[in-house]
């Protein structure tokens, strides 16, 4: 029998060295497109792991794109050299789904650079709280939690959810779109609970905070099961 938490584990790692390699080649410059960062991570994960299948639209967002949650297409913008970044993408290796966001800071904005570091910070406090409580905390839960958590920090939370499953690729086509598939308010179904076949059921957990004043977000998402 497939261990698919170990699956799930090995497709982050092979995300992590992704986005570490996008580090090392120094692709998040001035000047560059949303678009063309874009179209330069997709190539990149070919090149080192020949996969071109992603479960979820590969998003790159910069500026005031940065407030928006996953489901808006907003234009295409061009990173300034203050600028703050977030990347969430959800490849898919050897048939498994991982899905990993990161932000970066471009300049030395004291407050873009406190919200990378609150965002990756407060992902550690809602592991903790989850690894505490996970026998006994439904999504709501976890998604209160975890608002509360941004307003803690400074900040506002910037999506209706906070999480969702992740499995063998196509997971969301068997799934569904129902708020029991992700970490959201109106799921009070237990998160250890198995799915309808009795299987276990594991979670990717984001943080999205954003400051409106300022038209700034950071994001941040891993496997949290």
């Amino acid at each position: 029998m497939v261990d698919q938490l170990l699956q799930l584990r090995e497709a982050e790692r092979k995300a992590a060295h992704l986005f570490s390699v996008i580090q090392e080649r120094n692709l998040v410059q001035t000047g560059a497109s949303e678009e063309q960062l874009n179209s330069q991570i997709y190539s990149l994960a070919e090149e080192l792991f020949g996969i071109t299948k992603y479960w979820h639209k590969r998003i790159v967002r910069a500026g005031k794109n940065t407030l928006l949650p996953y489901r808006e297409n907003p234009p295409n913008l061009i990173l300034d050299s203050d600028d703050i970044v977030f990347f969430d993408f959800g490849p898919v290796f050897d048939a498994w789904e991982a899905d990993f966001g990161r932000t970066y800071v471009l300049g030395n904005c004291k407050r873009k650079l406190k919200l990378k570091s609150d965002i990756e910070a407060a992902w550690n406090d809602g592991k903790r709280f989850y690894n505490q409580n996970k026998m006994d905390i439904t999504g709501a839960d976890f998604y209160f939690f975890t608002k509360n958590l941004a307003e803690i920090y400074g900040w506002e939370f910037g999506n209706k959810h906070c999480g969702h499953l992740i499995g063998e690729f196509p997971h969301e086509k068997i799934q569904g779109e129902s708020s029991l598939n992700y970490i959201h308010p109106n799921n009070h179904q237990l998160m250890c609970e198995k799915d309808q076949s009795g299987n276990d059921r594991f979670w990717i957990y984001e943080i999205h905070f954003i400051d409106r004043r300022h038209e700034i977000g950071g994001f941040f998402e891993q496997l949290v099961s």
